[in-house]
């Protein structure tokens, strides 16, 4: 990712997903690392509790599943991680 002066005029170049990395920790290894957006997907879902993140931790293999608060969504999205949006069935 490149640094931008404020005093420069122009367009803002926007980066490219694969420059852009998320730092992450893994619970159960506790290690921390960087992952790239193609890493981590996000699932976006009707409550707090169905909406989350989640991505392999690179140092002990685990599946890890966190909660995505407003925020994070924001990030993770921005940033061009893949998502997945949940329906909920209709009756």
């Amino acid at each position: 990712m490149t640094v931008i002066s404020s005093t420069q005029t122009g367009p803002v170049p926007v980066p490219v997903a694969d420059t852009v990395r998320f730092r992450a920790a893994c619970p159960d290894c506790r290690e921390r690392f960087e992952l790239m957006a193609g890493a981590l997907r996000l699932a976006i879902g009707a409550s707090r509790r169905t909406t989350f993140y989640s991505f392999t931790c690179p140092a002990c293999g685990s599946a890890v599943r966190k909660p995505a608060g407003e925020r994070i969504v924001e990030l993770l999205s921005g940033g061009g991680v893949r998502t997945l949006r949940l329906h909920t069935a209709l009756r």
